[in-house]
């Protein structure tokens, strides 16, 4: 149970930190508690909570003022934007994929804001602008999200995000004259688009809240049919909001040969239930294949009554079972691909499946025939990963991409029945892998759990403790972390810094059991995991406490703002990004009641309330503590994370930071939690970011040789 106080104004907050040339805004503090389980909670950041107040406004304004004059201080701050522009700079062309009488793909010319969807005839080799999203607004943030052709090809949906917000609008075109055939849908989020035949489309979003749109709560998911040519208004609702039953997110999909539509109900992010209906018949209503959340099972093709589904029921590391649509229950699956000790993801292709495992985070891809006989392993480009693998069923060919932290991205064109490939793109780049490494490592945690992590650097690396490092990490929501090339992560190695990157628990490397370990009240094994991280990286003499940062994003914000909370000495930079950073109200803001899986809510039991308040990177933010220095970046527009996370836990550090290392936060304004951010926005932010972390690390020039440039800092 919870509860809280009328806020009023009881004292004012913020100071300049001992020995700091940083003065932080005033800011206000709250009487505002809140009890949860007879214990009172104090609050008094609260009021940030509110996106649309003008006092929040002015705050978020004054904050950037501050963060802006400190990171002008920096001397090459220029030099590191210059470089990311210049390594940015090349061509990007993604895979082609048919639809209809058209070959499509993207291309970004080097630094456009958004990609580029170009379109040729099967029959010709010019290729012309199908849809420019740089089109959409002059500054890039108005971004293209999920693209959606009709079974004929005829039609495409699409989405379009403003400011980097998961809210959407969808609009319809005729693909032969490019118009815009109707009036654009409103008020879309999380949502798939898939077309039934050329009639219309299944799509998925929310009744829009009562209050801030980017920070109220939404929590009833709803799937609708829009039939080409009526207005939203007419749209069916297929299912979702009945009394009693909750589903927060709710997929559609209809299948390859227009036969089935599939929904896939959710109440978090972990498991799922499963219905199928047969679109064929009049009478056909929902029947489900799964009706409970115990699993994530998904259908993945039929072959007219069979269904093929990709199921971690009582299989961990994942499975491929058929069963008949007639009896779909789980009793009667049969396995098609068993599982194996490696997780498994599953694509398609021409009539095939590609099997792609991950080893100690490394793919691994085998070759199957729709009905689980081994044809072949794929030998891939190297030691790092691969996606794509899909195409359409009439297919004989399909493409696949491969990278690793120091080989950019390249695309290859596999010929599905010799299984031999070819190099279809490669990025002509100002960056030569050939100078760099990467070393796995499996390191032990506090309770003696070996974890790997992958390690990238320059060849010529001292192992002397003086490298510049970012240590990276997520650790939740089953997400695996698989070496892929950054050119943000590029300019880092240029600089002499090594890259390390761990595969914590809480994380998908290693199936369901990995991840359960890593959640609700075993939380804190995924901090010790990083924690022990750091402790390698220093033992093994990679770097310093002095010299190294800690990074990420969203969970990884958490990640971070729980370990430097948890060991304020640990590392000289903390860097987490549109962070969950507190864990006690995190619920009641958009869909974040659905990530309950993985963290327990404080509403739960009070050993829960304990256990997160525990670790809540807000609530654990002690006085006299000296705390790394600290750059929290958000977004204004994020409605994911909601930026009042960051705010409070900035607020919190500055009033209560020792010592002189800086506490800023950095909001960009018309962007969200990432997705759509235009390249230039992304450019300047990681010259920020970069240059905040050297310059706090003691550099006084960039550090391509380190031993000669270091400052010697106490």
């Amino acid at each position: 149970m919870k509860n809280s106080t009328s806020p009023f104004l009881v004292y004012l907050s913020n100071k300049t930190p001992q020995n700091s040339n940083v003065k932080y805004p005033f800011t206000k503090k709250y009487n505002v508690v809140d009890t949860y389980f007879n214990t009172k909670v104090k609050d008094p950041y609260r009021w940030l909570e509110d996106d649309r107040s003008d006092e929040t406004k002015a705050w978020v304004k004054a904050q950037n003022l501050v963060t802006n004059n400190y990171l002008n201080q920096i001397p090459y701050r220029n030099r590191l934007k210059n470089r990311l522009e210049t390594l940015w700079n090349y061509e990007k062309i993604s895979a082609p994929f048919k639809e209809g009488d058209y070959i499509y793909f993207s291309k970004n010319n080097g630094l456009q804001n958004q990609d580029v969807i170009y379109r040729k005839s099967k029959d010709s080799d010019k290729a012309e602008v199908f849809l420019d999203p740089n089109t959409f607004s002059q500054d890039g943030t108005i971004s293209l999200g999920a693209l959606s052709f009709s079974k004929s090809g005829k039609f495409l949906a699409y989405t379009i995000s403003e400011g980097g917000s998961d809210w959407r609008k969808v609009y319809i075109m005729n693909v032969t004259t490019k118009a815009i055939v109707e009036d654009a849908l409103v008020n879309v989020k999380f949502s798939q688009l898939s077309w039934y035949k050329d009639e219309g489309f299944y799509y998925s979003s929310y009744q829009k809240p009562d209050g801030s749109e980017l920070s109220a709560k939404t929590d009833q998911h709803l799937v609708f049919y829009h039939k080409l040519n009526t207005s939203q208004q007419k749209d069916t609702l297929i299912y979702g909001g009945k009394p009693g039953e909750k589903h927060r997110y709710i997929y559609a999909n209809v299948t390859e040969d227009n036969r089935f539509l599939v929904l896939t109900p959710r109440v978090s992010t972990s498991g799922n239930k499963l219905f199928i209906k047969d679109l064929n018949d009049d009478s056909s209503t929902l029947k489900p294949i799964i009706n409970h959340t115990d699993s994530d099972t998904y259908l993945l093709d039929n072959k007219g009554d069979k269904l093929l589904l990709v199921t971690n029921l009582n299989a961990p590391n994942k499975k491929v079972v058929s069963v008949s649509f007639n009896n779909p229950e789980s009793e009667n699956w049969e396995d098609l691909i068993p599982e194996t000790n490696q997780v498994l993801t599953i694509a398609k292709s021409g009539g095939y499946l590609f099997a792609h495992y991950m080893v100690d985070a490394i793919s691994a891809v085998k070759q199957y025939t729709c009905n689980g006989g081994f044809v072949r392993d794929i030998n891939l480009p190297g030691l790092g990963t691969a996606h794509g693998f899909s195409s359409k069923k009439e297919d004989t060919t399909c493409y696949f991409s491969f990278s690793n932290y120091y080989t950019p991205t390249s695309t290859y064109k596999l010929d599905l029945e010799t299984g031999s490939y070819t190099l279809y793109w490669q990025p002509k780049i100002d960056f030569n892998p050939k100078n760099y490494t990467s070393k796995q490592v499996f390191y032990t945690s506090k309770d003696g759990t070996k974890i790997p992590m992958i390690i990238t650097h320059k060849k010529d690396l001292q192992l002397n403790g003086e490298n510049p490092t970012i240590l990276y990490g997520y650790g939740g929501f089953n997400i695996s972390l698989t070496p892929a090339f950054s050119i943000t992560n590029a300019v880092w190695l240029e600089q002499g810094g090594v890259l390390a990157v761990p595969n914590l628990r809480g994380g998908g490397e290693y199936g369901k059991a990995w991840h359960d370990a890593g959640t609700k009240m075993q939380k804190q094994n995924v901090f010790d995991d990083f924690i022990a991280a750091a402790e390698y990286l220093i033992i093994s003499n990679y770097t310093t406490s002095q010299n190294l940062a800690l990074r990420g994003g969203s969970n990884g914000g958490l990640l971070v703002g729980a370990v430097m909370t948890q060991r304020p000495d640990l590392a000289k930079v903390a860097l987490p990004a549109v962070g969950v950073l507190d864990m006690l109200r995190y619920h009641t803001f958009t869909a974040g009641a659905g990530w309950a899986y993985d963290y327990g809510t404080a509403e739960d039991s009070k050993d829960m309330f304990e256990y997160l308040k525990g670790y809540s990177p807000v609530h654990n933010v002690k006085e006299g503590v000296k705390y790394p220095a600290t750059m929290v970046t958000t977004g204004d527009h994020d409605d994911r994370v909601v930026p009042a996370h960051s705010f409070k836990f900035a607020a919190e550090l500055q009033e209560k930071q020792s010592g002189d290392n800086p506490v800023l936060i950095r909001i960009e304004t018309d962007a969200g939690h990432g997705a759509g951010t235009p390249v230039s926005k992304t450019i300047e932010q990681y010259a920020d970011i970069y240059g905040f972390t050297l310059f706090n690390m003691g550099f006084d020039i960039l550090p391509e040789k380190i031993e000669s440039l270091k400052i010697k800092t106490s």
